[in-house]
């Protein structure tokens, strides 16, 4: 699945965990722009694992910082 299209579907994800409604860039991050508290990121890549049928490890969840390394990183594992 090529980049726009996880983008498109990880912006239809994010809106309900949105709750301060945060304009989504590649930059925006998750515990500081989003304020997401741990509960609510475990919410949130549950989600994402369950609509493209992945697993995102606890070490790639570390990595991750901002939404463009989200998608970058569901991209990847949803690549050919």
């Amino acid at each position: 699945m090529d980049r726009d299209a996880v983008d498109t579907k990880i912006r239809s994800i994010i809106e309900e965990f949105n709750k301060k409604g945060v304009e989504i860039t590649d930059s925006t991050t998750f515990a500081g722009d989003l304020e997401f508290d741990s509960l609510t990121v475990m919410d949130f890549v549950a989600a994402i694992e369950d609509e493209f049928d992945i697993i995102i490890s606890m070490n790639q969840q570390a990595e991750i910082e901002n939404y463009g390394q989200l998608v970058d990183a569901v991209a990847a594992q949803t690549a050919g």
